[in-house]
């Protein structure tokens, strides 16, 4: 890419989007095109062909996604599967009709089998079943990576797919039903202890800029303490989904852009598909090769967030895939390796939301 290319940047208001934005800006890329939701619906095919006729991108991130945590997955999964492929379809399709140079699509590590070996290789895909409970979100992001994969062979093109492990950072969706579980995990240790030390200022402006089923800051304090029990949340104990002891890898988000930025700048399909007679699994890991359980990440949050009341699990919560950890080998052989340990990560994420709220 040079300084001045169109760069479409599909998702630039959230997590990765945003992250991946800035890194352009920060790189000395002048010419990115953004549309929020409101500007571009990308599950409207018309709207998006003439977005991609009158502004002509030579290049692509497609970072624009339905998303959410196990709650929602499990709950929504007509919405999941639907809304995905629908956004992939338009954007990956305008992207070859109006000869997009390159496209970067990401997708997500729950693309593979619940019972994949660990570390989780780029060969594992399809070769079991998924995990329950977000199986329509991954048949979805299958789907593109296999999109972008067919339309590199049919046509010719020069698209890159890229599954990220659980991202966190910057702008992250902290909804207490709908979030991942890192986000929704700061968020109710960080309520548990405003609660603990009668800080109302705090809770009635964490819920005005994000409501919790309708309750807002303006609602009475009685209103407020049950809503936040229904979610687990009380002054001197948080309660959290399922065991604990699920391992999960965590990646923060502007490493993963950066990630995407090299990748893109520096890899092209065919130096992914080699000289096999079958092309496939040509997409690449992004994530750390570390992992945390859920019961010492929230242990950390608490530390931390400096909150004094207890940590426990309902058991009778499902606790998804057991272990999700990505063999990050073929990145790293390419020459990006993550600085930014969980540790670190989680201290910065907690400034972000506590420093920042709703901006």
């Amino acid at each position: 890419m040079k300084k001045d290319s169109k760069i479409y940047v599909a998702g630039h208001r959230g997590l990765v989007g945003s992250a991946i934005w800035n890194n352009l800006k920060q790189k000395g890329y002048t010419n990115l095109i953004g549309r929020t939701s409101k500007e571009l619906d990308l599950m409207d095919s018309v709207s998006v062909t003439k977005f991609f006729y009158v502004e002509k991108p030579e290049y692509v991130f497609l970072a624009a996604a339905h998303v959410g945590g196990i709650i929602a997955n499990n709950v929504y999964r007509a919405d999941f599967i639907y809304r995905n492929l629908q956004i992939q379809n338009n954007v990956i399709g305008q992207s070859y009709e109006h000869n997009v140079r390159k496209l970067l699509f990401l997708g997500s590590t729950c693309v593979y089998p619940k019972e994949a070996p660990q570390p989780m290789s780029e060969d594992t895909l399809l070769t079991s079943p998924l995990e329950y409970t977000n199986e329509p979100y991954a048949i979805a992001k299958i789907a593109g990576l296999k999109m972008c994969e067919s339309f590199n062979i049919q046509y010719g093109t020069n698209y890159i797919a890229v599954m990220p492990t659980n991202l966190y950072g910057p702008n992250d969706n902290f909804h207490l039903e709908r979030s991942h579980v890192l986000p929704a995990m700061i968020r109710k240790i960080h309520l548990a202890k405003c609660l603990r030390e009668n800080n109302w200022d705090a809770i009635e402006k964490d819920l005005s800029e994000r409501p919790v089923e309708e309750v807002t800051g303006s609602n009475s304090h009685e209103d407020i303490e049950e809503i936040l029990k229904k979610y687990g949340v009380t002054a001197n104990n948080v309660q959290l989904w399922g065991t604990g002891m699920p391992m999960r890898e965590f990646l923060w988000s502007e490493e993963m852009a950066d990630a995407c930025v090299y990748v893109m700048e520096k890899v092209d399909f065919v130096d992914l598909k080699g000289d096999k007679k079958e092309v496939r699994n040509c997409h690449i890991n992004i994530g750390t090769g570390q992992e945390i359980s859920i019961a010492d990440l929230a242990a950390l949050i608490k530390n931390v967030v400096c909150y004094k009341g207890s940590i426990t699990f309902d058991k009778s919560k499902p606790d998804g895939t057991m272990r999700k950890l990505t063999d990050v080998s073929k990145l790293n052989a390419l020459g990006w390796k993550h600085r930014i340990e969980i540790e670190e990560g989680v201290k910065r994420m907690y400034a972000w939301y506590s420093g920042k709220e709703g901006k």
